[in-house]
């Protein structure tokens, strides 16, 4: 029964990066056959970014009165319906339509599962399972350039994710009787029922916030999801223009930070257990210091800043599963899925914002700014992590709200 939920579970994590990619490696196609510009394609991630903030916002209140697990099928179907009726667009207004529901289902399912998988399985599933993330948003590219190859074009793509959406949500329906068969699987700091009492009422979004350390692990979830999405965005771009590195070979090792994220939460899923979530969030930001002091050191070869960017993908990999993992312990069962739902809007809102706000700044002092903007990041997470965990040390979180 364990096992057999935590595979769905796992399959659910492959499908939540299974969308992830098609816009972005269908659009160039896309935006063609609908005779909309290129640049509409940031009103279509702008609206399911909105909608992935917005249902974050509201998982707290959905999960209790649903139950994670309906809450995780019926937002699956949600991003099924969707995928499906994008195959059907024929113009840009029914894409940007079928955006909401793909919105609201992907910031729903993402924070309901984050915060079950919290509670009931150990640290080294949540860096497993995020890993599984990135095998999803792998494989879509591929599932496009398949479809964009054959008859079946851009449409095709979206028909084929989202039958197979389709299909998870009839198994997830299937497997709801065993979501509430599997016990808590919880550090020893949350199965005291005295200092951490789980209470079934609604932790409305104020008192959230106002909870001891809330905004500092804020702070440090919108720091870590800026540089992800930064680095992904504008990597390639930095070693093109700013380095002089072959355009082939910048998009090789470009494509290696977000390998490096996959393959490095694999191997963190074997040491997570033992090292533990703080020692995971710190060891990571240093190590994405690390490879961006590499990519920002003025030497004659290329190699230190191309080995730079591995190793800030691999440092990356622990950070985000770390966090999640560690709410419970940090702030409580009973506030942990209000406080993961705001945690998923922090990392909405600082991958939507970081890019473009970098791209504003390095039109104005140049794309020599990427590592040091990389750095800046780096620092405001460790800080803010490291100010948590002195609040954690000094028993001044009590998951309660702060005075």
């Amino acid at each position: 029964m364990y096992a057999l939920l935590l595979s769905i579970i796992y399959l659910a994590f492959i499908s939540l990066g299974l969308p992830d990619s098609l816009v972005g490696a269908g659009w160039p196609v896309m935006h063609s056959d609908l005779g909309v510009p290129l640049g509409f394609a940031g009103i279509l991630t702008t609206i399911i970014a909105g909608g992935t903030i917005v249902s974050s916002l509201a998982s707290e209140r959905l999960t209790r009165r649903f139950s994670a697990g309906s809450v995780t099928a019926v937002s699956i179907g949600m991003t099924a319906a969707a995928l499906v009726g994008f195959s059907f667009s024929d113009a840009f207004w029914m894409l940007c339509l079928w955006a909401i529901p793909y919105g609201l289902g992907a910031g729903a399912v993402d924070a309901a599962l984050n915060n079950y998988v919290a509670l009931h399985y150990a640290a080294r599933h949540m860096n497993w399972l995020h890993a599984c993330w990135g095998v999803g948003a792998a494989i879509s590219p591929f599932v496009m350039s398949f479809a964009l190859s054959s008859s079946l074009g851009w449409s095709g793509a979206y028909l084929i994710i989202g039958g197979i959406q389709v299909v998870l949500t009839v198994a997830l329906f299937i497997s709801l009787p065993l979501w509430k068969r599997v016990n808590p699987v919880r550090p020893a700091e949350v199965d005291d029922p005295e200092a951490v009492p789980v209470s079934t009422g609604h932790v409305p979004l104020s008192q959230a916030l106002r909870i001891g350390g809330v905004k500092l692990i804020l702070a440090a979830f919108f720091a870590y999801c800026a540089l992800e999405s930064t680095a992904i965005l504008w990597a390639s771009t930095f070693l093109v223009e700013d380095r002089g590195v072959d355009v082939a070979t910048a998009a090789a090792f470009a494509s290696l930070f977000l390998l490096g994220i996959t393959a490095g939460r694999f191997l963190a899923g074997f040491v997570a257990d033992r090292v533990g979530d703080r020692a995971l969030i710190r060891g990571g930001f240093v190590a994405v210091g690390v490879g961006a002091v590499m990519i920002a050191v003025p030497v004659g070869t290329d190699v230190i800043a191309l080995a730079g960017l591995v190793v800030a993908g691999l440092g990356s990999a622990p950070i985000y599963p770390a966090i999640i993992h560690s709410t419970p312990v940090n702030f409580g069962a009973r506030n942990s899925q209000a406080i993961i739902g705001v945690q998923m809007a922090a990392a909405y809102t600082g991958s939507t914002l970081a890019p473009p706000l970098f791209g504003a700044l390095s039109t104005w002092l140049g794309l020599w700014l990427f590592p040091f903007f990389i750095l800046a990041l780096v620092a405001l997470g460790l800080a803010m992590s490291e100010r948590l965990n002195r609040r954690v040390d000094h028993g001044e979180l009590a998951g309660t709200p702060a005075a």
